[in-house]
């Protein structure tokens, strides 16, 4: 096979130590030299110089946990890297060890044979670890309020089926006279804003329970991890705000489009960055974001069409996003959601939204345009024979005879 690396390594990264592998090619000859290095810093220093020093042009090393990581930001700059998947580059089965897979890795990138994996400067690596950890944070947040529930219904205290919102305002100072010791349920009830559509006397009754010490003190244990939760929320929001301080104009050209709000903008921006280059086609990004069919065929069979996971913390906001754009009305995402509703159900045509919504994504960031909608008729202008048909069709089908001409 064509050598399209002479100089180059691989590296098999692991929690403690990172195992080496530098293939040179000279003369016609191919030597090779494993080293095995500690992960601290002085041993991926001394990992560097040594790469350094063979003269290698381009490192490859698996994506494994976080721990590739500090070995990307030593050797970044100085060398090519590249990432790679771990489930595109196996060896051999029974060929198995850190020694064999590093060489094995520099073989494969010696030969181009290995794919790299996307990976976002530090800035846009910084905001992705800020919008992650806030969605982690968020889902804490619901776990709490999913408890507080859970502990109100064994003290038989109805307060969620009478109240939308179990920690509003109104909410709030009901489980705080709770926690405190109240139990008339009249005294309860009156906490209760005006605006409430629930009356006095149904807000007594759902609040006439049997609340322990036991409950009280879950309660208050809940509502102070919420308060908590709540607090550093809107500190990572603000850093998250900072940290897209030099990309302003790209979070308001995501927000034209129908169903993304400002938290989902900041999440696209932070998953796959703002420059568009690092992906060949619009279709290499859908396909990362595993928002297109599999190939998988075989003996002229089609085996599977399954779509990938692909990137997990961009792909489910995209679906938000595409439930969203579908209640959109009068607009091009409603329509196309509804055209392929009709024929392919509800889950396959939100899917089919979330990729148009990435593929505008593409381009207004490649471009830097601004969303422009095709309209809610897009799809009866395309092809407008067809449509008549069709309807004519449902017409006859209620019994009705119908002649059609062409408008002047």
């Amino acid at each position: 096979m064509e050598v399209i690396h002479e100089r180059c390594a691989g590296l098999d990264v692991h929690k403690e130590t990172v195992v080496g592998c530098v293939r040179v090619r000279e003369g016609g000859e191919v030597r090779r030299e494993v080293r095995r290095f500690a992960t601290s810093t002085r041993g991926l220093l001394e990992l560097a110089d040594w790469l350094r020093e063979a003269g290698c042009t381009h490192v490859a090393m698996e994506a494994t946990g976080v721990y590739w990581k500090p070995v990307w930001h030593v050797l970044e700059g100085e060398l090519e890297l590249i990432l790679a998947n771990p489930a595109h580059i196996r060896n051999v089965p029974g060929r198995k060890s850190d020694m064999k897979d590093a060489s094995w890795i520099a073989e494969l990138l010696a030969h181009g044979l290995i794919r790299a994996s996307f990976v976002p400067p530090g800035p846009i690596l910084e905001l992705r670890d800020l919008t992650r950890t806030r969605k982690q944070l968020m889902r804490e947040l619901v776990q709490h309020k999913q408890r507080i529930q859970k502990v109100l219904e064994d003290a038989n205290v109805k307060l969620a089926s009478v109240v939308s919102d179990v920690l509003g305002e109104s909410g709030r100072r009901m489980l705080n006279a709770l926690i405190a010791g109240e139990s008339d349920a009249h005294k309860l009830a009156a906490l209760g804003s005006e605006r409430l559509a629930a009356s006095h006397a149904t807000l007594a009754e759902a609040l006439q329970g049997k609340v322990t010490a036991h409950h009280r003190f879950l309660l208050s244990q809940h509502l102070r991890m919420i308060e908590h939760l709540e607090q550093t929320v809107t500190e990572f929001e603000a850093q998250i705000e900072a940290a897209l301080e030099p990309f302003p104009a790209a979070v308001e050209r995501l927000m034209t489009i129908p169903g993304v709000s400002a938290t989902a903008a900041h999440v696209i921006i932070a998953e796959i960055g703002v420059d568009m280059n690092r992906f060949a086609t619009v279709g290499q990004l859908r396909s990362w974001a595993g928002l297109c069919p599999q190939l998988n065929e075989s003996a002229g069979k089609i085996k599977s069409r399954r779509l990938r996971k692909g990137a997990p913390w961009l792909k489910t906001v995209l679906v938000q996003c595409a439930w969203a754009a579908a209640r959109s009305k009068n607009s091009y995402l409603q329509a196309q959601f509804l055209r392929l509703r009709a024929r392919r159900g509800p889950k396959k045509a939100v899917l089919a939204v979330a990729a148009s919504i990435l593929t505008t994504a593409y381009y207004l960031l490649r471009n830097q345009a601004v969303y422009r909608d095709l309209g809610p008729l897009h799809f009866a202008r395309l092809d407008q024979e067809k449509t008549a048909q069709r309807l004519v069709r449902r017409i006859k089908a209620l019994g009705y005879e119908v002649e059609i001409r062409k408008a002047a």
